[in-house]
């Protein structure tokens, strides 16, 4: 059961298709003619010169009662694959009397001379068929693809006011069938494989216009495809029709075009990145002198850009009054204070995107510092350059979030000097809300106070981790105090060595002087002594050695 619906399905989706492709494909003729309903001798009559002017008729006559239906359509006659030309089938059905002779189909077209073709009907045939309805059709006028062309299709002779005009669009060249067949409207086909890793794209060629050379280059598609330098040049003679580009941006807008090369030749075009929407919302710009936030697109687009306050959650709250609309103009945003929370929103259809700019805080302009300092917090502000803000004292929802402002100061800051904001009452649990005043497009900040024993709300610190802090103090403490030690215990040593040094030197000296006496005998003091040395008991000699004034 379940292969018979399978069946079923295909025979009915193959029959659409066969009948879509017959909608889409043209009648073809072998030749161009004129062909009238039977019993109704048609031959082609010269053109007058100069027409002569509308006459009136005897009969009441007017155009809805002679033509009573007029169709056009467009046939395609073929000398080969690649050599087919249109032409516009006039197909009229007239009520026939016996002042109606003939018929006259005109057409005109731009910049061309009005083109007629005129039938007269034999006497015999139109007195034989008169009262009855004939029909008339030809299929030799030539149009081109997407010609306009107006059409009059006139009585013979002409009878004033027994006119019938209308306008015909010949096909494009964006027909299937006219891009295979009609050299006007043939392109050639494009394929391509993109390589991401090495930035290249690799473009085929097939269907090109018979016996002739094809272009092929990169462009950025606007009004027109402007080319992102020189075409390659594609010989008729070369078996593989293959082209390698290099990229450097995967942008929408680019795309591969291809042309025949003869003049005036249709060109297609094929864009491998037409979605790649996201890769044009970079390039933003800031310029922190001109405090200029600039953005332009790469590519023509339909956008809205919008400047927003992105929350904790993720959410990018748009600011008030900052819209713009753009296609392919710049935008420029001035007086905009570089906060890392204020970003651009980008809306294409359906689709957002956010950037934010100032999120690594290159630009930071001011800060709010708050230190808690004997029992009570201290908030500061410090500006890189100088700016006037509002400072707000609230208290934040648990429920909503939102931040009640309870008072409010308005705070000048110089650059690059600390201001104290010295706010009345506890900030326990309470926030600050901030917001630069002396630009264009700021965002209000909230700064919270969890806790009064903090300057800036803490986390729990684990046991482990703690310990670990712990380690840190004690390990570096024992090593200096094992240093000092160690340092101790060297001089200890060096200080016996040396004494044990110098009692041995004093025992080698005793050996030596053995035969003297360790107590020198007293010297009488001579009259006429000038002066003495009062010499004190050598330690080389012991206790029993006495001291002695040496005279000069």
């Amino acid at each position: 059961m379940i292969l018979w619906v399978t069946l079923l399905l295909s025979h009915y989706c193959l029959s659409l298709n066969e009948a879509a492709a017959e909608r889409t494909t043209l009648e073809r003729i072998e030749k161009c003619a004129t062909r009238c309903s039977q019993g109704l001798q048609c031959k082609p009559k010269a053109n007058d010169l100069f027409p002569p002017p509308c006459q009136s008729h005897a009969e009441v006559l007017n155009a809805s009662s002679v033509f009573r239906n007029i169709s056009l359509s467009t046939v395609m006659s073929c000398q080969g694959r690649q050599k087919c030309s249109l032409h516009l089938r006039i197909k009229t059905v007239l009520q026939l009397t016996e002042h109606i002779h003939g018929v006259s189909m005109c057409t005109v077209t731009a910049g061309m001379l009005m083109n007629c073709r005129t039938f007269s009907f034999t006497r015999a045939s139109r007195e034989r068929m008169s009262g009855l309805q004939v029909e008339v059709e030809n299929d030799c006028t030539d149009v081109s693809p997407n010609q306009q062309v107006q059409v009059m299709v006139k009585t013979v002779p002409n009878y004033c006011g027994i006119t019938w005009t209308g306008a015909y669009d010949a096909p494009k060249c964006s027909s299937e069938d006219l891009r295979r067949h009609v050299p006007e409207c043939i392109t050639g086909r494009l394929s391509y494989e993109v390589d991401t890793e090495r930035k290249e794209i690799s473009v085929n060629v097939s269907d090109m216009l018979e016996d002739h050379n094809y272009h092929l280059r990169l462009c950025h598609k606007d009004f027109i495809c402007v080319g992102k330098g020189a075409s390659t040049l594609i010989k008729k003679e070369e078996p593989k029709k293959r082209v390698v580009f290099p990229y450097s941006r995967p942008l929408p807008c680019l795309c591969i075009e291809g042309w025949s090369a003869v003049v005036d030749a249709p060109r297609v075009q094929v864009c491998p990145f037409k979605d790649r929407l996201e890769e044009l919302w970079f390039g933003v710009t800031f310029d922190p002198l001109e405090q200029t936030l600039s953005w332009e697109p790469a590519c023509p687009v339909s956008a809205v850009v919008a400047l927003c306050q992105k929350r904790e959650d993720g959410v990018c709250v748009a600011l008030p009054h900052t819209t713009q609309n753009v296609s392919r103009e710049k935008i420029e945003f001035t007086k905009v204070d570089p906060h890392p929370q204020l970003c651009i929103k980008f809306t294409s259809g359906s689709q957002s995107w956010t950037r934010c700019p100032f999120a690594e805080g290159r630009f930071q302009a001011w800060e709010v510092v708050v230190k808690r300092q004997q029992g009570h917090e201290e908030v500061k502000m410090l500006a890189q350059t100088t700016a006037t803000f509002s400072v707000g004292l609230c208290v934040r929802s648990a429920e909503s979030g939102l931040c009640q402002i309870t008072e409010t100061h308005t705070v000048h800051v110089e650059k690059h000097k600390a201001v104290g904001l010295n706010l009345t009452g506890e900030l326990c649990s309470s926030c600050l809300q901030v917001k630069r005043l002396n630009v264009n497009y700021a965002v209000p900040v909230i700064y919270c106070l969890d806790q009064c024993n903090q300057s800036l709300p803490r986390r729990p610190v684990p046991v482990n981790q703690l310990s670990f802090d712990l380690t840190w103090v004690i390990v570096p403490a024992g090593v200096c105090l094992s240093g000092v030690i160690i340092v101790a215990l060297v001089l200890h040593i060096l200080l016996t060595v040396y004494q044990r040094r110098k009692q041995k030197r004093c025992q080698d000296k005793k050996q030596i002087d053995s035969a003297l006496e360790c107590v020198v005998p007293a010297l009488q003091t001579q009259p006429g002594l000038h002066g003495g040395i009062l010499v004190p008991d050598s330690p080389h000699c012991g206790n029993a050695e006495k001291a002695t004034l040496i005279s000069n």
